[in-house]
């Protein structure tokens, strides 16, 4: 039997993805919190579901390449344009939740986000009445979520302002 060597180096990352979690879990204390679980407990979870998998990919590469890989050509590719829609709304988030607060950069979110997933449907939609659409569904979504997190769950979001409603 003969390595797949491609299809080994994914399964050597994935098995490291999971080395980083479990890693990572360790760090965090495991004091017990709502229903006894911990806030260790996903990473963990993650972190071990990662270690199996790689240890099926390595399996698979072993073996001489991933199971069932003939009906690949004929499954359609990635949309590379609305990947990067999607991801910069993700970024986005992250980089300006401290600063725009949560509904703010939740809609970003969401806005950049359904231009994304428009463009790789092929129903890319540039006009401004769209723009406004989405944000207004965003905000609409983001709104309560934070209002449901901040008011009665008395869970600290950021916010934009120090009122607890934006």
């Amino acid at each position: 039997m003969s390595w797949h060597r491609t299809h080994a180096l994914v399964g050597v990352g994935v098995l490291g993805l999971g080395l980083v979690f479990v890693g990572g879990a360790t760090t965090i204390t495991s004091e017990a919190g709502y229903s006894g679980v911990g806030p260790n407990f996903l990473p963990w979870v993650v972190g071990v579901a990662l270690l199996l998998c790689g240890a099926v990919l390595l399996a698979q590469a072993r073996r001489g390449g991933f199971d069932d890989l003939d009906h690949v050509a004929s499954l359609p590719r990635a949309d590379w344009p609305g990947f990067t829609w999607v991801s910069a709304g993700v970024l986005a988030t992250a980089a300006l939740i401290t600063t725009l607060g949560f509904i703010l950069s939740c809609t970003l979110c969401f806005v950049l986000a359904v231009r994304g997933f428009k463009i790789a449907q092929g129903k890319a939609d540039w006009s401004l009445r769209a723009w406004i659409v989405d944000a207004a569904i965003g905000a609409a979504i983001a709104a309560p979520v934070f209002w449901m997190f901040t008011k009665l769950l008395a869970i600290n979001l950021p916010g934009l302002t120090g009122s607890g409603w934006l």
